[in-house]
């Protein structure tokens, strides 16, 4: 593979490239998993990384921190060598991401048991009817003087029916009482709660366990509660400001794995008497790939350095680490696939998967369109206060 030079650039200490080396030695190892049962394959994944050591970096209990920069470099090293690696480790993390942020110790205790894979998270966002637009959620946990009664429905939901517990967003006032998202809680739900029901597992095109949930008059005890209630929206955006450039981050592994693919196809490749990459065009693509890719790298790093230096909020700098990675590891991807040729659009060929792999990036986490409106606002809220 493409060496590793970028790990030499300021944003990162000597603790960051000693956990790549190691990661990367794990991945040589143990990767790519076998993706025939998708749910048996996450759950060993998960199980594996938990053993050596590599889930620990995704959670932090009060008092501890989260290192963004690590969980950037795992999700890249990870997606690099397999898609549905990067996923196990990254809903370890978003899945406990609110409780990790704002959980009580009680709550917390879950953490335990994710950090070292014996438990698998999930993270319940999204709905039928409310994807990017989280203040028009519908499900809803009304209390009754002693017990929340959780009733919806969550879609697209990952890890759904493999979870051992998940964080689940509800509206605990009407809109009538609180507009918008100020009526938005978020509550832990084990997976083994009475009236939970996996109504539908999802396929799609690259294979994850996805799933519709439905909540039929759950009841959840007010230790439940993750925070104060009413501060669900505050929660989500919170960890997803944390969150966001790691998604980044996978998108920047496979379209560095495309470029490495992209190197070995065009040296082994003849085409009209030499090496494919001897065509300028060819050359010309290739300096694209790679310019993409470095410019997608500082865009991420710049995002997680600035979370671990203690900024409150990365809300530009994540949505642009993200916008600009998922876009341009799709067009680094699109020209693997062209440079193959047939083979590229051969099924189980690498740069086939991740033309599958790279599509959903793009939509999740919040969807590019909407990162291009985060980032407008937020400019113009520093043009307001001063400065850009």
């Amino acid at each position: 593979m493409a060496d590793s030079s970028f790990l030499q650039w300021p944003f990162f200490e000597t603790k960051h490239r000693e956990l790549a080396v190691r990661l990367k030695a794990w991945c040589q190892q143990v990767l790519p998993a076998d993706h025939h049962n998708t749910d048996a394959a996450c759950q060993a994944l998960v199980q594996s990384l938990g053993a050596a050591g590599f889930l620990e970096h995704t959670g932090a209990k009060t008092g501890e921190s989260m290192d963004v920069r690590s969980l950037c470099l795992m999700r890249e090293t990870l997606a690099r060598y397999d898609g549905l690696a990067d996923f196990s480790f990254a809903m370890q993390g978003l899945g406990m991401g609110a409780i990790s942020l704002f959980g009580t110790p009680e709550q917390q205790q879950w953490l335990d048991k994710t950090r070292k894979g014996q438990a698998i998270a999930g993270f319940a966002l999204t709905e039928p009817a409310s994807g990017s637009d989280v203040a028009s959620m519908t499900t809803a946990a009304q209390w009754d003087g002693e017990n929340f009664i959780l009733s919806g429905e969550k879609t697209y939901i990952s890890n759904g029916g493999i979870a051992d517990v998940y964080v689940v967003f509800a509206r605990t006032e009407s809109p009538e009482q609180a507009a918008g998202a100020r009526g938005i809680s978020a509550f832990t739900l084990p997976a083994d709660s009475q009236g939970l029901e996996v109504v539908e597992r999802i396929e799609t095109l690259a294979p994850h366990p996805l799933a519709r949930l439905r909540f039929n008059q759950i009841r959840l005890p007010a230790t439940s509660l993750i925070g104060k209630r009413g501060d669900g929206f505050k929660i989500a955006m919170s960890v997803l400001d944390v969150f966001r450039s790691t998604v980044g981050a996978a998108a920047l592994g496979f379209a560095r794995r495309a470029l490495d693919e992209t190197l070995a196809r065009s040296q082994q490749r003849q085409l009209f008497g030499a090496p494919l990459f001897d065509l300028q065009m060819v050359q010309g693509h290739i300096a694209d790939m790679a310019l993409a890719i470095d410019a997608a790298a500082l865009l991420i790093y710049r995002a997680a350095w600035s979370k671990d230096q203690g900024a409150a909020r990365v809300t530009r700098e994540a949505a642009m680490a993200k916008l600009f990675a998922t876009e341009t590891a799709q067009q680094v991807i699109d020209m693997a696939v062209q440079l193959h040729g047939g083979d590229g659009v051969r099924k189980g060929t690498i740069v086939e998967s991740l033309y599958r792999e790279i599509r959903a990036l793009r939509i999740y986490e919040g969807a590019s369109d909407v990162q291009k409106t985060v980032i407008a606002r937020q400019t113009l809220l520093n043009f307001e206060q001063g400065g850009l």
